[in-house]
């Protein structure tokens, strides 16, 4: 599936959506706690890549980080701005980051890469790599497997990588894994897991 289609995708099941996944209640309390940990106490701007309903922005505004939550469905940036009108919601696409280099502190993408087919990942990162300052710091969340593999998600296509093998792709895009926190399936969720990495001296 093309981004088009993801997002489609996304806006024909917003409103269920953000009734089953939009309030950080919903958010298991260790993975908040881990993206406040690496994002809250940065000075700068925090990017939240693919922020959906907006409810982890808000958190980390709420921890006194200055976040910027992006998406490109239009359901899911009105949702946030009348749902926290205090925060600062973009339509964007993490594959065309509007953003300079070196100009964010921190950038989090949590689940938001998992529809991309892992030929564009690479180059995905390599644009958070360029709009992260030189101490930026990277979170994000991702479905893990035993290899590289393609699934049938709810919403789109998308798919699973085995740990180890994303933190090579994240070093090769110049970053350095500093934590991860890593699940196995529950027969409710699948294996899954969040990193976080920061940029890599030189």
């Amino acid at each position: 599936m093309n981004a088009e289609q993801v997002r489609q995708a996304y806006a024909s099941v917003a409103e269920l959506y953000i009734e089953l996944f939009g309030t950080r209640q919903q958010v298991h309390a260790d993975d908040l706690a881990f993206i406040g940990r690496h994002l809250a106490g940065r000075p700068g701007r925090v990017l939240d890549l693919g922020c959906g309903p907006g409810h982890i922005t808000d958190y980390l505004r709420s921890l006194g980080a200055d976040a910027t939550g992006i998406d490109m469905v239009p359901e899911f940036i009105a949702h946030a701005r009348a749902t926290h009108p205090d925060g600062d919601y973009r339509l964007g696409s993490i594959d065309d980051l509007a953003a300079a280099d070196h100009s964010v502190a921190g950038v989090l993408a949590w689940y938001s890469l998992i529809h991309l087919p892992p030929r564009e990942v690479d180059g995905v990162l390599a644009d958070f790599r360029r709009v992260l300052a030189p101490d930026g710091t990277l979170v994000l969340g991702l479905f893990t497997g035993d290899e590289v593999a393609a699934f049938d998600h709810k919403v789109a296509t998308a798919y699973r990588w085995p740990l180890d093998e994303f933190s090579q792709r994240l070093a090769q895009a110049g970053f350095t894994e500093v934590e991860r926190l890593a699940r196995p399936g529950d027969g409710t969720h699948r294996p899954h897991a969040a990193v976080a990495a920061v940029v890599t001296d030189g």
